[in-house]
């Protein structure tokens, strides 16, 4: 993990949603990174105002291309600059990658639940795109709850691997809108669709859980009552309002 501030350079910039970009960046040096892990991105305005926000890593390995997925806050100050302004050849000031705890590594051998809200797909992507690319034959397991269809990240590449893996199941649950001939109608995620979804007990499974702060914790809380070792459940959380509707 570096704590230095160094310069990476924007190669790409892919939409997502109407929302949402996709950024690759290029950090000369850079030994790649674990699964799961962030950097920190530092913005200096012309009178010398700093931001500092903190995004997942969408990508994995030892490599000096990183990728981060930026959903546009309202009124925020630094991701509508990233999602709408930033350029390729533009240079961005970068710390890290961070984190030791919330990762993946391909030497694991427990199967893997991923259960993701929105925007927090992204670190759990990373570690989807580490394990395809590694020998690891466990199986991975990614419930993605969303608001509506047009809020979700990475889908065509999800359903790629989903149809071509045997290692890689995918679940979608829509809290608001669901797709055209969906089975279900949209509805907030309950514990019993929870249950209904994941890997059960007895699998073992390592637990990744990341989104909004209320998402996360009813969630864990869920998994907890109904068996799940507390020990086996890794969480990463961001701030909003938002939960499960």
């Amino acid at each position: 993990m570096s704590t230095l501030w160094r310069i990476a350079e924007v190669v790409s910039g892919v939409p997502e949603s109407e929302t949402s970009r996709t950024i690759a960046l290029r950090v000369d040096g850079l030994n790649g990174n674990l699964a799961g892990q962030h950097i920190d991105i530092r913005l200096t305005a012309d009178d010398g105002y700093t931001a500092v926000r903190s995004y997942s890593l969408a990508t994995a390995g030892m490599d000096e291309i990183i990728e981060i997925t930026v959903d546009e806050l309202a009124n925020g100050e630094v991701s509508p600059y990233l999602v709408r302004n930033l350029m390729v050849g533009d240079q961005l000031e970068i710390r890290g990658p961070v984190g030791a705890w919330f990762v993946w590594r391909p030497t694991d051998s427990n199967p893997v639940q991923l259960i993701a809200g929105g925007s927090g797909i992204v670190p759990l992507m990373s570690m989807i795109r580490a394990h395809e690319a590694s020998d690891n034959p466990s199986p991975f397991r990614l419930l993605y709850s969303l608001k509506s269809p047009g809020a979700g990240f990475y889908r065509e590449e999800l359903l790629r691997i989903s149809r071509e893996s045997a290692k890689l199941a995918v679940d979608y649950a829509y809290t608001r809108q669901a797709p055209q001939g969906w089975p279900d109608p949209p509805r907030r995620l309950s514990e019993e669709a929870l249950l209904a979804t994941i890997l059960p007990v007895e699998a073992a499974p390592a637990i990744f859980i990341c989104g909004q702060t209320i998402f996360v914790e009813t969630v864990s809380g869920w998994l907890v009552q109904a068996g799940y070792p507390s020990g086996s459940i890794k969480t990463e959380r961001f701030g909003g309002t938002g939960g499960l509707g």
